[in-house]
């Protein structure tokens, strides 16, 4: 095997090994709540999360909201829960803004909102957040002994909860209609089984007068570059139908080898948006972008290559490093140093001339070939650099 892949396989098990759980979940993205009962109904979101190659992903929601009533002013809150993070790489912020958000805007009928932060405890489907601000002199960051890392701990009786980061703001609502556009970006999660997962909290929707989005649109967006991911195919997402409107992409259905019963949609976006769209949409779960590494796991199609993505330094489960050779062995009876010095043209859809090598391509499932591709490398990451450097 490589040494230099075989190294940096090895520094990052080691990483994710000092993190509890296999893993590391920074935030969710979610959306805003009214405080108190309204008459204020959503009469249209659209919904646009964007996938960088930077490990974050950038949400942008334009809402349409009706007052059905007068003239009003509400308290509108947005709920980010704590970072389940035992690197510490997510400080507390008794500020109560989440160390991994960042660029929060809110414009309402084209206004720039100021924004209010504090600590609150955690909410559930059941239980609701109040968004009542804690007392930071009560609670505390809970020691190493204790762990437990997304926690607060009460001083005087030792209780724990789970809490949450919150962004209010008051919104003045004129009767009738009223947009708000809202933005953030936010870090991406992972762990040993995912490279990364997006979160978003779709459910507290259900807390406008309507208790629906009576006109919805999701875009998962690809902007230059290029992601496989993975969404559950529940049955709220198999009842609208998906399409690319920008760029080139495809979508399958794809088994769990884990749990059989259970099916996920893995689509391939090339600098694009997939769409899906819904009209008296009442959400029934949430939204939970994955890479497909993990559920490709132990798949005995899983050859090299099989998940892909620019960010990553590791195209295979670690488990199968043990039955893979790398950088000296074949694959399909090509040298596998070529696959890998390859994969970051075939991800940008090069047309390759060798038949061997056109046809191992053809036969991962994210490769769409693209002959206007100018083979400009000048997007190449530092990941990518790594594998053509290192195979040649």
């Amino acid at each position: 095997m490589n040494m230099k892949f075989l190294t940096v396989a090895l520094l990052w098990l080691l990483t994710i090994a000092a993190s509890a759980n296999d893993g590391v979940y920074y935030v969710n993205g979610n959306q805003i709540v009214p405080l108190q009962e309204t008459d204020i109904a959503v009469t249209k979101e659209v919904l646009t999360i964007t996938l960088g190659d930077d490990n974050f992903a950038r949400v942008d929601v334009q809402y349409e909201f009706t007052n059905r009533g007068s003239a009003k002013t509400i308290d509108v809150g947005f709920e980010a829960a704590a970072p389940y993070d035992p690197g510490a790489e997510s400080p507390f912020s008794k500020a109560g803004k989440h160390p991994d958000i960042f660029d929060f805007t809110v414009e309402m009928n084209g206004e720039h909102l100021s924004i209010r932060n504090y600590v609150i405890k955690q909410g559930t489907e059941e239980e609701p957040a109040t968004f009542a601000p804690l007392d930071l002199n009560i609670w505390r960051e809970p020691t190493a002994e204790e762990d437990c890392f997304d926690n607060l701990v009460n001083k005087d009786t030792k209780e724990s909860i789970n809490y949450a980061y919150a962004y209010c703001f008051k919104a003045h609502f004129k009767a009738g209609k009223n947009m708000v556009h809202h933005t953030y970006r936010y870090r991406m999660s992972g762990g040993v089984y995912q490279t990364f997962q997006v979160p978003y909290w779709l459910l507290p929707a259900l807390r406008w007068a309507n208790h629906q989005i009576d006109d919805f649109t999701l875009r998962i967006q690809v902007d230059k570059s290029a992601k496989q991911f993975c969404m559950k195919a529940d049955q709220m997402w198999k009842a609208g139908q998906w399409r690319v409107t920008q760029g080139v992409g495809k979508v399958h259905t794809l088994k769990n080898v884990w749990d059989s019963d259970t099916e996920y949609l893995e689509f391939s976006l090339r600098n694009g948006i997939f769409e899906w769209h819904s009209t008296n949409f009442r959400p029934t779960s949430n939204i939970d972008i994955l890479s497909p590494d993990g559920i490709l796991f132990y798949r005995d199609d899983f050859k090299l290559g099989r998940f892909y993505d620019r960010n990553t330094s590791l195209l295979l489960p670690f488990e199968k490093m043990k039955d893979e050779n790398m950088s000296n062995g074949t694959t399909d009876g090509i040298d596998n140093r070529r696959i890998l010095r390859n994969l970051p043209y075939a991800n940008r859809g090069h047309v390759f001339k060798d038949q061997k090598l056109a046809a191992y391509f053809k036969s991962l499932w994210w490769y769409m070939p693209d002959p206007a591709w100018n083979q400009d490398t000048s997007d190449f990451t530092e990941a990518e650099w790594g594998f053509i450097n290192s195979n040649k």
